[in-house]
C-alpha cells in the first residue's frame, strides 16, 4: 500500500500503530509513524527525522516504534596519556553532552596529568552479575539449598554456559533473609557488557536448579541483589562490571601552573567535600562528579546509559606527598562493553573506533578492559580539575564562560 493510504488507515485505527513494520520496511514505518504524529499533534518533527541511522539495522534490536533520532553535541578531550595494562599511549576521548564547560574541564585536567607523566590504571575485578531470588518453605531448607548449590556448582556452570559462547560462570555468592535466598551469579562476558548474556544464562540455570531442588521456587531472575541500574553497597563491595583504579602524581609546580591551586588545598577540599560532605548527606558516593564524565562517554559510545547509576559510584582519594599531589579515583562498578547494544550504531561505532576499542578484542575481553581503563583515566582528569576549580573558586567563572551566554 502507498504511504497516504496507510496513513488514512492508521488514522481510522484500521492498522496498529505499533505494527507498521508488518506493512513497510523499518525506515518507511518510522517515516509514516512520524508523519502520523506530526499530523495529529500539529508539531513539526523534521529535526528528529534527520538521522543517518538505518532503522533496518536497529528495529527490534535497539528500538521499538521509531520515529527518528535525537542528536547530542559531541566534543573531544585529550589526547590523554595512559599507562594501563590494556590502554597504553595517547587517546582522544569523545564526550557527548549538553553541559557547557564539561569538555573544557576534562581537557584542563588532562593537560595537568599529561604534564605529570600521565595516568596509571589497573583493573582488579571483572564480572557481570545476575542474582535471582528463591523462596524456600522454611529457614531449615535455606541451609540445605545453599549446600546443594555448592555441591552442584560444576553442573550449574555447565548448564549456564550452554547458552553463551563467551560467558563463563566464575562464582555464585549466596545471601539469605528469612526463607529467601539470593544466588548472585558472576560471569566473565568477553567484550560485551553482558547483561542480556548473563540473564539468559541464569534463566537456564534456574530451570535446572528448580528441577534439582524442587523445594526452591525462583520468584524473580533479578532479585535486586545483582544490583542492576540501582545504587547499592553490594556492587561497591563486590564489584559489578569492571573495578578500575586510576592514579596520578602531580608535582607541586604543575598543580600551581595548570590548576591554580596547591596540593594541600585540593586534599582539604576532597576531604571536606567528597568525604565529610557525602557522609553528612547520607550519600554512598564519595566523589564530585564521576557521573558527568561517564554519562558523556556512555552516550558517545552506545553504552546502556541507565547503568551510569552504579557505574559512577566510587571514591576520590588525594594525598600530599612533600610538595606533590597524589590523586586517585576508584570505580567499583564500571559496566561497559565494546560489542552489542548501542555500540553498533553508526556514530557510536566511530567513537569506539576513535578509542581503538571497537568490536571484539584479541584476546576476547581485552577491548572492553582497555575501554574501562580509558574511562577511568578520563574520570580522574575531570574529577581533578573540578576539585581544583572549586578550590580556586573558578567554578562559577568557568560555567559563565563556557556554559552560559552573558545575556541570559
Amino acid at each position: 500500500m502507498e504511504l497516504d493510504e496507510l496513513l488514512k488507515k492508521l488514522e481510522k485505527k484500521e492498522i496498529d500503530f505499533n505494527k507498521l513494520e508488518s506493512y513497510l520496511n523499518p525506515n518507511e514505518a518510522a517515516l509514516l509513524r512520524r508523519l502520523f504524529i506530526e499530523k495529529n499533534s500539529g508539531k513539526s518533527l523534521s529535526s528528529i527525522g534527520s538521522t543517518i541511522i538505518d532503522f533496518k539495522d536497529v528495529y527490534g534490536k535497539n528500538i521499538e516504534n521509531p520515529i527518528g533520532a535525537t542528536q547530542i553535541p559531541l566534543g573531544v578531550a585529550g589526547p590523554i596519556n595512559i599507562n594501563g595494562n590494556y590502554a597504553k599511549g595517547s587517546f582522544y576521548v569523545p564526550l557527548a553532552t549538553t553541559e557547557g564547560a564539561l569538555v573544557a574541564s576534562v581537557n584542563r585536567g588532562i593537560k595537568a596529568v599529561n604534564a605529570s607523566g600521565g595516568v596509571n590504571v589497573i583493573i582488579i575485578h571483572d564480572s557481570m552479575t545476575r542474582a535471582p531470588v528463591f523462596s524456600l518453605p522454611s529457614i531449615s531448607y535455606c541451609k540445605l539449598f545453599i549446600n546443594w548449590i555448592n555441591e552442584n556448582f560444576s553442573k550449574i556452570k555447565e548448564v549456564a554456559e550452554s547458552t553463551t559462547k563467551y560467558g563463563k560462570l566464575k562464582s555464585i555468592d549466596t545471601f539469605v533473609t528469612g526463607n529467601n535466598v539470593w544466588l548472585r551469579f558472576s560471569f566473565s562476558t568477553g567484550d560485551a557488557m553482558g547483561m542480556n548474556m548473563v540473564t539468559l544464562a541464569v534463566e537456564k540455570a534456574c530451570e535446572y536448579i528448580e528441577k534439582g531442588f524442587p523445594e526452591a521456587k525462583c520468584i524473580a531472575v533479578s532479585g535486586n541483589m545483582c544490583s542492576d541500574k540501582k545504587l547499592s553497597y553490594v556492587n561497591t563491595l563486590l564489584g559489578r562490571g569492571k573495578t578500575v583504579i586510576a592514579e596520578a602524581i602531580l608535582p607541586g609546580k604543575i598543580v600551581k601552573e595548570f590548576l591554580k591551586s596547591r596540593a594541600e588545598e585540593i586534599v582539604e577540599t576532597n576531604l571536606r567535600k567528597n568525604w565529610l560532605g557525602s557522609a553528612r548527606a547520607g550519600s554512598p558516593q564519595f566523589n564530585a562528579h564521576f557521573a558527568n564524565i561517564i554519562t558523556a562517554i556512555f552516550i558517545a559510545t552506545g553504552q546502556d546509559v541507565a547503568q551510569v547509576i552504579e557505574s559512577s559510584s566510587g571514591y576520590t582519594w588525594a594525598e600530599v606527598r612533600e610538595d606533590n599531589l597524589y590523586f586517585s579515583v576508584t570505580l567499583p562498578s564500571l559496566e561497559v562493553g565494546t560489542v552489542g547494544g548501542g555500540t553498533q550504531l553508526p556514530t557510536q561505532s566511530e567513537a569506539l573506533n576513535l578509542l581503538e576499542v571497537k568490536g571484539s578484542g584479541n584476546p576476547p575481553g581485552s577491548n572492553s578492559l582497555k575501554f574501562a581503563e580509558i574511562i577511568a583515566a578520563t574520570v580522574l582528569a575531570g574529577e581533578l580539575n573540578l576539585l581544583a576549580a572549586i578550590t580556586s573558586r573558578e567554578l562559577g567563572k568557568a560555567h559563565m564562560k563556557y556554559g552560559r551566554k552573558m545575556n541570559v
